[in-house]
């Protein structure tokens, strides 16, 4: 999410989504505190955890992009053999059991790793139960991986599904004490990852409780690689992704800042080399590291950048992964209109050509395909820039619609966004589509909206939206905190209290905790919990149920709601 004060010079492309934090006026910095709620079922596992520091699986496991019959599984071996010695294939057997001891085992399988691969594995067990937990372990050099747990999707009629929701994991900037939270969560179907896994920048330039490898700024394959194994390395990381099976799409930084398809802010051509360049050893060393399936499988070369994707949860979800960044986005406008709080913009000009898109022609259609197709109860939409409109000024369409903060994110792509309100509402003899959920990172803060193209129009029969009702509203949104990555200090919440009266369809805006989004499904209503961590400064065990809301089924609108009760029986976490 935007970008660092201290940085080398970058000519402006755009309204930086940090800048608007900066920007904001609120001068206290203390967080306000909060009651806590300890949680001690992770301490054996962490002490654990932290003996992982040397020998062959020093990365740990994970498990990610699970389906009925198939999930992947990852690991990374650590070879015993010197720097610069000649390439080596490695061998490494996998286990899968249904239970944590290891006595059903229903898989084994082997296969190979070298250094052209940094030494990483994938294996992707078919012929699985659905809706079924299982525990698998690596063996490679001799030695044994830690156990890891996941599960399968389930198929037909499914009553009940806990996601947990996570988004921009700045290591640099704090410890990841939300992460490990999520761990000991035994209840979890699965954790869907917003994008920001991990962060672009050298050394105090966005974060300085940690010093990131290599203390440089990652341009190269070998950068992107060293920064991906140090956050495996992290224990609290390596306990989320050993528990639940992950869903991952990027955003921004794991390539780096406000990117687009031919280029980024924070990208100099030349210097920092070519950009497809950069982008092509940036998305190597994302697909060696993280559990995910290569996409675009048609004759010839694999193309990376294709990275959307649909995964059916039985009859309860249809969870549609949006990639908004490296494959067609057009390039961010300047914002050149002056407020309080530094320039936003105006729906005028270029910002109204409707050549200007996010997701490009092709992604567009299938996700239109995918809403109206899809015989799930739910619709979800993950994806890594806020949906809802965001303005400093609030008007209506008709009169402009206002002035807006960010060009990075849908704001800036209007018309774009209106051929996704199309969809909601119904065009061209389609029906419209209810029970869609936008899941959004991002932005470092926590937010529920209700969407509709005309927020600051009351009146509903003419395309308006009612905010005490939700009249109006075609669909809604949840918007993750981060991890650890900082939001706007705002103790008192004057700044969240003035958006709100600028914006009413926000019926939550948090700007200050880090944490997480745990999601409650069933066939009656879509349940959004938002957690908080104490503090990402140091390690800790504390986390805070914060807020709920709510959409129910065929309403398209938010309430307030309550928390959830976990299910009971779950399967046991990995030991």
């Amino acid at each position: 999410m935007g970008r660092p004060s201290v940085l080398k010079p970058r000519p402006p492309a755009g309204t930086s989504r940090r800048g608007f934090f900066q920007r904001s006026g609120s001068a206290a910095v203390a967080l306000a505190s909060v009651a806590a709620l300890p949680l001690s079922a992770g301490k054996a596992s962490a002490a654990a955890d932290a003996r992982r520091g040397t020998g062959v699986f020093q990365h740990g496991v994970a498990s990610g992009d699970p389906l009925p019959n198939a999930v992947i599984l990852w690991t990374r071996i650590t070879p015993a053999v010197p720097r610069g010695a000649p390439q080596a294939s490695h061998a490494v057997r996998f286990e899968l059991a249904t239970d944590p001891g290891f006595t059903n085992v229903v898989a084994r399988g082997a296969t190979t790793t070298d250094a052209a691969r940094d030494y990483t594995v994938k294996v992707d067990p078919a012929r699985l139960r659905p809706a079924t937990t299982y525990y698998y372990r690596f063996h490679a050099e001799g030695e044994t991986s830690p156990i890891g747990r996941t599960r399968t999707l389930p198929v037909g009629a499914t009553p009940r599904l806990r996601i947990a929701v996570a988004s921009c994991s700045n290591h640099a900037a704090g410890y990841f004490n939300a992460y490990r939270r999520i761990a000991e969560r035994a209840d979890l179907d699965l954790v869907l990852h917003l994008g920001d896994y991990l962060y672009e920048y050298g050394p105090d330039e966005y974060g300085s409780v940690r010093t990131p490898e290599p203390a440089r700024e990652m341009v190269t394959l070998s950068d992107y690689r060293q920064r991906h194994a140090q956050y495996k390395r992290d224990a609290d990381l390596q306990a989320v992704h050993r528990q639940h099976p992950m869903v991952c799409i990027w955003d921004d930084h794991e390539v780096t800042n406000d990117a687009w398809v031919g280029g980024a802010e924070n990208h100099t051509e030349g210097a920092e080399g070519s950009w497809p360049e950069r982008v092509n050893v940036a998305l190597q060393a994302y697909y060696e590291w993280m559990p995910i399936r290569t996409p675009d499988m048609r004759p010839g070369t694999p193309d990376l950048r294709r990275n959307q994707r649909a995964f059916r949860i039985g009859d309860l979800v249809e969870l549609v992964m949006l990639e908004e960044r490296l494959s067609a986005r057009s390039k961010q406008l300047a914002a050149t209109v002056p407020t309080p709080f530094g320039n936003g913009f105006v729906q005028a000009g270029e910002f109204l050509n409707p050549a200007r898109t996010l997701l490009g022609a092709e992604q567009e259609a299938w996700l239109a395909a995918r809403l109206r197709q899809s015989p799930a109860r739910w619709k979800f939409i993950g994806q890594g820039v806020m949906f809802a409109q965001l303005k400093l000024q609030g008007a209506p369409l008709a009169a402009g619609g206002g002035v807006f903060v960010n060009t990075d994110q849908w704001d800036g792509y209007q018309p774009a966004r209106d051929r996704v309100y199309d969809v909601l509402k119904g065009t061209g003899g389609q029906p419209g589509v209810d029970n869609v959920v936008v899941l959004t990172g991002d932005i470092h803060s926590s937010w529920a909206a209700d969407l509709t193209q005309d927020p600051n129009n009351p009146n509903v029969a003419g395309g308006g939206y009612n905010p005490a009702t939700g009249e109006g509203s075609r669909a809604v949104e949840f918007v993750c905190t981060s991890i650890t990555s900082p939001g706007l200090p705002d103790p008192n919440g004057s700044t969240a209290a003035f958006l709100r009266s600028v914006n009413p369809h926000f019926k939550h805006i948090e700007l200050t905790q880090r944490g997480y989004m745990l999601l409650d499904v069933t066939p009656a209503r879509t349940v959004c919990e938002w957690w908080t961590v104490d503090t990402v400064a140091s390690t800790s065990n504390v986390q805070t149920f914060a807020t709920a809301f709510e959409v129910q089924h065929g309403s398209n609108r938010l309430q307030p709601s309550a928390q959830t009760t976990p299910p009971a029986n779950v399967p046991p976490l990995a030991p």
